[in-house]
């Protein structure tokens, strides 16, 4: 019930914020802000860590004021945000899909925003997508807690996965990333590539363990060898590109591969499913942080070389930074689920990414400039910087998580 209380206080907030962002945009910023504190009162990690994210993503487009929505657009972010803190505690299938379309219905609007003119033919382009997957993903779910059939089974999990990569952009149906992130805004498509991410992900962790049944397994050696499809895609097509977007975005697909990669033990022992939703979410998180402050980076048009180094270094997952943590988590999970040529393909993968990474911190660290993106760049990298003490706690959070 308080639950409950705290979601309708933030969504009326939330509303009278964006109803008076027309005489003052700084109300709805306010608004915002507040609504998405008022939702994780007595909140947990995942929590705060949520919270970074929202209001680096509202301070983000704070520093675009000139957009075709401005005002309206942090109560977007901030309503994806409440999404993405309420999904942790609930389990219902109905709720979690309603969660799923909150969160993925504002991107259709923010990815055509900037500080000029509209970018439709890459709204357009993005929202086409979007709906395939939410259809998919939809359908597959309800299937899913519906099915009798072994036939009938696998059929809707292979759509509930279709659609997860469709949503979040995991190859081979990733076409619309490389195009959509060098085509739209740097600050829209950092919300896309962060807080939009986390919901899918967690309503397909709880779905699918749901779900589970004997006949699963061979699925997950398809879904295995996805995840692998798409760690190689990323990685490779992050290598032979030298365009920050485009470097970002090959990197949001591979980076979806290692998440995608947990899913295969789902069917191991409570501990190490544990392990693999933590090493999930940290990757999460991970990617949020660094999109968040590449874009912001890239949008400053450069930033200090020692931020840009952080963020570089933990995407590689160099210890202790988060990165670190977040893969040998998943590793864990692979070994001791039998997946170990999928834990090897990630440590792989890991190693071809090196050289991209140290080449976009070089690009983007030409100079400290003391602007707002500066400071979101310089926050970003801090939070990397969590995990100096070994994270543990984070795998004693995920079992608390409702539904897992």
């Amino acid at each position: 019930m308080d639950d409950m209380i705290e979601l309708l206080a933030s969504l009326i907030i939330l509303t009278v914020g964006a109803a008076l962002s027309y005489k003052d945009i700084r109300i709805s910023l306010v608004a915002s802000i507040v609504a998405v504190l008022a939702m994780m009162a007595g909140g947990n990690a995942y929590s705060a860590l949520i919270l970074s994210v929202a209001l680096l993503n509202i301070f983000s487009l704070y520093a675009m004021r000139q957009n075709q929505i401005a005002g309206v657009d942090y109560a977007l972010v901030a309503i994806m945000a409440v999404a993405t803190l309420y999904v942790f505690m609930v389990d219902d299938l109905a709720m979690m899909l309603v969660l799923f379309m909150v969160v993925s219905a504002p991107t259709y609007l923010l990815v055509m925003v900037s500080d000029e003119k509209l970018n439709v033919d890459v709204g357009i382009k993005y929202v086409t997508f979007m709906v395939i997957a939410t259809v998919l993903f939809i359908i597959g779910a309800v299937l899913l807690y519906s099915a009798t059939d072994p036939l009938v089974y696998s059929l809707a999990f292979l759509m509930l996965i279709v659609g997860l990569s469709m949503e979040v952009g995991i190859a081979p149906v990733h076409e619309w990333v490389p195009d959509v992130f060098a085509s739209a805004d740097p600050i829209p498509v950092s919300i896309i590539a962060s807080l939009a991410k986390f919901v899918p992900f967690i309503i397909a962790y709880k779905i699918i363990i749901a779900t589970a049944t004997p006949s699963l397994w061979p699925l997950l050696i398809v879904l295995g060898l996805i995840a692998a499809v798409s760690m190689f895609a990323g990685n490779i097509g992050a290598l032979t590109t030298n365009e920050p977007s485009r470097i970002l975005a090959y990197s949001t697909i591979a980076n979806m591969g290692y998440i995608l990669a947990t899913f295969v033990a789902v069917t191991a022992g409570k501990e190490y499913v544990y392990f693999a939703i933590a090493g999930g979410l940290l990757q999460l998180f991970v990617n949020s942080f660094g999109k968040v402050g590449y874009f912001a980076s890239i949008k400053n048009g450069g930033t200090s070389l020692i931020p840009a180094y952080i963020l570089a270094f933990s995407f590689i997952g160099l210890p202790p930074l988060m990165g670190f943590w977040s893969k040998l988590f998943i590793i864990y999970s692979l070994v001791y689920s039998q997946f170990i040529w999928l834990a090897v393909i990630l440590v792989l993968n890991s190693a071809i990414s090196v050289p991209y990474y140290i080449r976009l911190a070089r690009l983007l660290g030409t100079g400290w400039k003391f602007n707002l993106m500066s400071a979101i760049v310089l926050f970003a990298s801090i939070a990397m910087l969590i995990t100096l003490i070994p994270p543990m706690w984070f795998v004693d959070l995920v079992s608390l998580m409702k539904g897992v």
